[in-house]
């Protein structure tokens, strides 16, 4: 089975989607004009926006349930991954993933917002939903459907669960060992287990309100504190702070892992971490309460920066400051390009960011990364669940019942308790086969929809328009050409009738 996951992802992570992903970035850039630049001082100011109803959340809530998916295991464990396989060079093509990242989430979170719907109290949207009203291909809808419940519901979770129980594991120890069916296991990982199954069932019972409320205090509180963490080390240190940026760049074209090494670790792990168009965002993007589109468009762009600008330059300093890591490339089992720390350590897991903060706080240092781990890799299984959910409330139009979505609460938990007793390679890979097919369908889709209706970019210019006349903000679809966003006609038609 390992052998059969390892294969099917080589051909997903294949060559071509690693282009097609840096490639959809720089095109929607282009197009754009840059937006994740121009506009930067607007996205900091949309994101203080109140705006909620009962049926949908607040564009703060928004982006804390999308950085709730963005900012998880990949920012912690993923850069230790990117730098053990890819070296120091492969956190450059992180970064150009995040710059290019951005437009594509801005592309594909306008589209979400556009088309979303209003079903059963709740605002619904995603890539199902406009490649159904827009391309109106719904073969093509269906099939990002069962992608994105497959991948959300069965390949991702245990990727979080597994970094988590590795991060209790790297803190307190094995503990007693208990036989399972999986092999042995720690009694310490198993109550990790235990606590996040309670804590899980109880808030995916509750709905998007629910997992807003609860993403919006936890996310800002440990992304906050883990980059102070990390500021503190960079100060410490900051006579080596240049020499890192340096190798970081030197290394990334004439990496020691190899220069392709470095573009794909940096580019797999790049966008497992922000996600941006693997179709992930749109979601949580499409339940925000907002004037216009394009307000939650630029909202996303920015979570992209925070998860990897910040968050993961966080990490990578820390853990190459440090020294606390190991280069494997692609050598056989036991041999390294750069060898710093004990050949036993797991590179595919958090140790790295634990032993880097080890060296400068001791204990706390490995306990913090140990509880932000449990928290982001927590709100992270929230989000891939919200997604999970979307898709199944999109094919309930086909196939009516509740039967679904309750089968899918207990998928979920399954894989996450799964994914805690397993080896962490074969978990990272069935995550990474749950990503490169969302992304897959997701890029290809959004690139289609420029070339038929270009819904994304117009609506930036509109919203752009209206920024510089002043006055009131709204979003006219029809004036603008774009078809079959029926929520958006209906709540102009509404706000008419009342004006009357």
């Amino acid at each position: 089975m390992e052998a059969l996951v390892s294969a099917v992802n080589d051909i997903i992570w294949s060559d071509a989607l690693i282009y097609l992903c840096l490639g959809a970035g720089l095109f929607y850039s282009v197009l754009t004009r840059f937006a994740q630049v121009r506009h930067f001082k607007e996205m900091c100011k949309l994101l203080l926006s109140s705006n909620n109803s009962d049926t949908g959340i607040s564009s703060f809530q928004a982006l804390a349930v999308s950085l709730s998916g963005r900012v998880g295991v990949g920012n912690i464990a993923g850069v230790a991954a990117a730098i053990g396989f890819g070296g120091p060079g492969a956190i450059f093509w992180m970064w150009i993933v995040a710059f290019l990242g951005a437009s594509t989430a801005y592309a594909e979170s306008t589209l979400g917002q556009i088309y979303k719907s209003e079903e059963d109290g709740q605002y619904r949207g995603g890539p199902a939903y406009y490649f159904d009203r827009c391309l109106q291909q719904k073969w093509l809808a269906v099939l990002f459907a069962v992608s994105a419940i497959i991948a959300c519901g069965v390949f991702l979770p245990g990727v979080q669960a597994n970094a988590v129980g590795n991060a209790f594991t790297q803190v307190f120890g094995e503990g007693t060992l208990v036989s399972t069916s999986f092999g042995e296991v720690g009694s310490f990982k198993l109550v990790a287990l235990a606590i996040i199954l309670i804590v899980l069932a109880f808030i995916i019972f509750g709905g998007i309100k629910r997992i807003a409320n609860f993403t919006q205090i936890v996310v800002p509180f440990m992304a906050l504190g883990y980059i102070v963490l990390a500021l503190i080390v960079v100060f410490l240190n900051l006579d080596k702070v240049p020499g890192i940026f340096s190798m970081i760049l030197s290394d990334a074209f004439t990496a020691q892992a190899g220069f392709g090494a470095a573009i794909g670790w940096g580019v797999k792990r790049g966008i497992y971490s922000n996600e941006a168009g693997q179709g992930t965002g749109p979601h949580a993007a499409s339940a925000a309460e907002v004037d216009h589109p394009a307000q939650q468009g630029l909202v996303q762009a920015f979570s992209v920066y925070v998860d990897t600008i910040f968050v993961c330059t966080a990490t990578a300093l820390m853990i190459l400051i440090t020294k606390q890591y190991n280069i494997v490339g692609e050598l056989p089992a036991g041999q390294f390009i750069v060898q710093n720390v004990d050949a036993a350590t797991e590179v595919g897991s958090a140790a790295f960011t634990q032993m880097a903060l080890f060296s400068v706080f001791g204990g706390f240092g490995e306990a913090f990364v140990g509880i932000a781990l449990f928290f982001f890799a927590f709100t992270t299984i929230l989000a891939y669940y919200y997604i999970a959910e979307t898709n199944v409330a999109y094919l309930n139009r086909y196939f009516k019942g509740n039967i679904p979505l309750v089968v899918v609460k207990f998928v979920i938990m399954f894989m996450v308790a799964y994914g805690m007793v397993n080896n962490s390679g074969y978990i990272w890979n069935i995550g990474d086969i749950g990503v490169g097919l969302m992304a897959w369908i997701n890029i290809v889709g959004i690139l289609a929809i420029f070339f038929v209706a270009k819904p994304a970019l117009n609506c930036l210019r509109d919203y752009e328009d209206q920024k510089k006349a002043g006055g009131e903000i709204t979003f006219d679809p029809v004036k603008l050409g774009i078809k079959n966003a029926t929520f958006w006609e209906k709540r102009l038609a509404e706000k008419a009738k009342q004006k009357q």
